[in-house]
């Protein structure tokens, strides 16, 4: 990732976890005040997020490392690492809405407390402003490409989720309907435990040189073919590396080329091709002679 990236991505991290801990205080005064267990649980799980975020910090830091003698290809890997750290963190956070929900659904009536409106404040205060967190970060991962900044927006999206959760258990409390809360939470529950699996899964594909798919590679042999002095593409072959991609190419030019502009092709189609596709680290690119069968 370029320096100004990782700047960019910092930024948000920082005003992430200024808005988290302020949330958080809000909402755990709020428990403390209107009588709230829901509106307490979500103040932790906000709390949480500034966790989640400093991870995030840490991961963006080391992959945007230029190389070194023990990593000679780069350091873009450990932000993938860092999304599996988030994914982690978000299921588990799924699961314990989910624990919280069956044990509010065998709760017995008399259980059950009626907290006051600050409360339910509270948790409209915090849909909303989990809710904008989450689109300033998506923006923001996108803008630069960064896997573990689009996990810890669906972090902030799993609080917001968490919140609704909240806010529906709470009236549900004032109306009478006591275990509206644990029905929420269930739902809930399904939605980030999924969340946590596709990133999980997106992470883990990309530290394993999983190919980058036929389409990005037609994308690349027609980029490579506007070259009228490549023949043939012999061999194509891509993997991810983290958020960037790695590409290994061998084409054919005519056999009685001379080697320098041999040479010069092969160069040409590299630079061609890293300057079209930002996403490339690096391509290296084998020629071979083509030669007609009599």
């Amino acid at each position: 990732m370029q320096d100004k990236n990782i700047q960019k991505a910092i930024k948000v991290s920082v005003v992430s976890i200024a808005v988290n801990a302020a949330l958080t205080a809000f909402k755990f005064m709020a428990g403390i005040f209107a009588g709230s267990l829901a509106m307490l649980s979500d103040a932790a799980h906000t709390a949480s997020d500034v966790v989640s975020t400093l991870i995030v910090i840490m991961g963006v830091r080391i992959s945007g490392k230029k190389s070194d003698a023990n990593h000679q290809y780069g350091h873009e890997r450990f932000e993938c690492i860092a999304a599996i750290i988030l994914s982690v963190l978000l299921f588990v956070t799924g699961a314990g809405i989910g624990y919280s929900a069956i044990f509010g659904l065998i709760k017995s009536y008399s259980d059950f407390t009626v907290p006051g409106n600050l409360a339910l404040a509270a948790a409209v205060v915090s849909i909303v402003v989990k809710e904008a967190l989450y689109h300033y970060t998506m923006h923001t991962a996108k803008a630069v490409n960064s896997g573990a900044l689009r996990a810890d927006a669906w972090h902030h999206r799993s609080d917001a989720l968490s919140s609704v959760g909240s806010f529906i258990g709470i009236l549900g409390a004032i109306l009478g309907f006591v275990q509206l809360d644990a029905i929420a939470g269930a739902v809930i529950c399904l939605l980030i435990i999924k969340t946590a699996v596709k990133i999980f899964v997106d992470s883990v594909k990309k530290i394993t040189d999983e190919a980058c798919g036929e389409d990005f590679e037609n994308k690349l042999r027609e980029n490579i073919l506007v070259n009228e002095k490549v023949i043939i593409i012999d061999s194509l072959k891509t993997r991810r590396f983290g958020e960037r991609v790695y590409a290994d190419i061998e084409i054919s030019v005519d056999a009685d080329m001379r080697f320098v502009e041999a040479h010069d092709v092969a160069t040409a189609v590299h630079d061609n091709l890293e300057s079209n596709f930002p996403m490339i680290k690096h391509c290296t690119v084998h020629v071979n002679p083509f030669i007609t069968s009599d």
